[in-house]
C-alpha cells in the first residue's frame, strides 16, 4: 500500500509541475487581448502582446533552472525535504499568483510565476525517488507513470483553468494550491526520513553545477539529439502557447471555449497514447521523421487555414505528437542507456522547457505583427527536425550503440 501511495504522490507532483506551467494559457489571452486597458495589459504602457509573451516566458525559465538544480540537491540533502519544500513552495507561488491577479499587479504576477516554475522543476526528484525506492517491473511502470504525468500536465492545466474560471479568475490557482498541499501530505506519509551527511565538502552550487543533465551535451550524438529535439519542441511549444491567442483573435473564443478545443486535442492524444507504444516494423528515426512532418502539417493548418480548418488541425495535433514522443523516448532510452536513463530523460525534459522559453520570447515579438507568424515558424522548425532525422538516420547506420559512457556521462538526473 505504501508503494501505491508513493507512486500516487510522485505522479501528482509531476502532473502539477507542468499543470502549473500551462494553467494560465487559456486565462491570459483574453486578459491581454482585451480592448479595455487594465494594470496587467497596460503595464508601463508596453504593448499587451509583449507583456503576454513575457508572462508566458518566466515560468518555463524557472522550470529550466529548477530542473537543473533540484535533482542534484536531492541527491545530497534527501528526496523528502526537497519534495516537501518544493510542493509547499509551489502552492505558495500559486496563491501569490492569485493575489497578483486580484491586485492587477503585473510585477507581482511575473515574480510569482517565476518562483512557481523554479519550485515546480522537481520532476527529476520525483523520478529519482521512484528509481531509488522501487525495483524491477514496478520501478519501470512507476517511472512510465511519472513521465506520463509530466506530459499530461501540459494538457490538464488549460482544461482546469477553462472549467473553473467561471467561478472566478483566481479559482484555478486555488485548486492548484489545494492539490499541491495534498501532494505534500502524501510525500510526508509515504517517503521515509533519510539522514544524509554530505561528506565531500562541496557546496550546493558545486553539486548542482557538476551533475545536471546538460552535461550530456559533451557527447556528439546527444548534442544532435538535443538540437533536433529543440527544433521539434519549439514547433510543439509555439503551438501550445499561441493557438489559444489565435482562437481569441480568429473566433472570439473565451477561456471556456479554448478549454473545450483543448479537451478535444487531449482526447485524441490520450487515445493515440494507448497504442503509440506498440512495436512497429518501421525503423524508429524513419518513423519519427514522418511524425515530425505530421506535427508540422498540423501547426501549419492552424497558421494558414481558416477558423474551421485550424480547429480541426488543433484536434488532430495530438495524434502525431503522442506517437513521436513514444518513438523517440524509447529509441533514446535504448541507444543512450549507458549514460543513465535519468540523465537522458532529464535532457529531453529540459529541452522541452527551453523550447517554451525560446518560443514565448520570439512569439512576444512576432505576434506584434501577426499571431500566425509564430505558428508558421513552429511548422518550419518541425519540418527541419523531420528532415534532419532522416539525415541522422543514415549517419547512425554504421555507428554501433554506445556500450559505455565516459566516466562523467552517467551523472545528473
Amino acid at each position: 500500500m505504501n508503494n501505491v501511495l508513493l507512486i500516487a504522490a510522485t505522479c501528482l507532483l509531476g502532473l502539477l509541475s507542468t499543470t502549473g506551467a500551462s494553467l494560465p494559457y487559456p486565462i491570459l489571452p483574453p486578459l491581454f487581448a482585451a480592448e479595455a486597458h487594465n494594470s496587467l495589459n497596460n503595464f508601463l504602457g508596453l504593448p499587451p502582446k509583449l507583456l503576454f509573451g513575457i508572462a508566458l516566458t518566466v515560468n518555463p525559465i524557472g522550470l529550466v533552472i529548477g530542473s537543473a538544480l533540484l535533482g542534484p540537491l536531492s541527491d545530497r540533502y534527501g528526496r523528502r525535504p526537497i519534495l516537501l519544500a518544493t510542493a509547499l513552495g509551489a502552492a505558495a507561488g500559486h496563491a501569490l499568483t492569485a493575489f497578483a491577479l486580484v491586485m492587477q499587479s503585473y510585477p507581482l504576477f511575473i515574480l510569482a510565476r517565476f518562483g512557481t516554475g523554479l519550485l515546480e522543476g522537481n520532476g527529476a526528484v520525483a523520478r529519482a525517488l521512484v528509481a531509488e525506492k522501487l525495483e524491477g517491473p514496478q520501478r519501470l511502470r512507476a517511472l512510465s507513470l511519472v513521465n506520463g504525468s509530466l506530459h499530461l500536465g501540459w494538457l490538464v492545466g488549460p482544461v482546469l483553468a477553462g472549467f473553473t474560471l467561471g467561478f472566478g479568475i483566481t479559482v484555478p490557482f486555488w485548486v492548484a494550491v489545494a492539490a499541491l498541499v495534498l501532494a505534500a501530505a502524501l510525500v510526508a506519509i509515504t517517503v521515509p526520513r533519510a539522514a544524509r551527511t554530505p561528506a565531500d565538502g562541496a557546496s550546493w552550487w558545486q553539486v548542482a553545477r557538476s551533475h545536471h543533465a546538460m552535461n550530456l551535451l559533451r557527447f556528439p550524438e546527444l548534442r544532435t539529439l538535443f538540437i533536433v529535439q529543440l527544433a521539434l519542441t519549439c514547433g510543439i511549444t509555439g503551438f501550445y502557447e499561441y493557438y489559444p491567442l489565435w482562437l481569441v483573435e480568429q473566433g472570439g473564443y473565451d477561456a471556456r471555449g479554448i478549454a473545450t478545443i483543448n479537451m478535444a486535442m487531449c482526447a485524441s492524444m490520450t487515445l493515440a497514447a494507448l497504442i503509440a507504444g506498440r512495436p512497429s516494423s518501421m525503423e524508429p528515426l524513419h518513423r519519427a521523421s514522418w511524425l515530425a512532418f505530421g506535427l508540422a502539417a498540423s501547426v501549419a493548418g492552424v497558421a494558414l487555414g481558416n477558423l474551421w480548418v485550424g480547429m480541426v488541425a488543433i484536434c488532430l495535433f495530438g495524434l502525431p505528437n503522442a506517437f513521436y514522443n513514444a518513438t523517440v523516448q524509447s529509441w533514446a532510452a535504448d541507444r543512450f542507456a549507458a549514460h543513465g536513463q535519468g540523465s537522458v530523460m532529464g535532457l529531453l525534459s529540459m529541452t522541452f522547457c527551453l523550447a517554451n522559453i525560446v518560443m514565448a520570447a520570439i512569439g512576444s515579438v512576432l505576434t506584434l505583427v501577426d499571431t500566425r507568424l509564430i505558428l508558421l515558424l513552429g511548422a518550419v522548425l518541425a519540418v527541419w527536425a523531420g528532415w534532419r532525422l532522416r539525415g541522422w538516420r543514415g549517419e547512425l547506420a554504421a555507428v554501433p550503440v554506445q556500450r559505455a559512457a565516459a566516466s562523467t556521462g552517467g551523472a545528473g538526473a
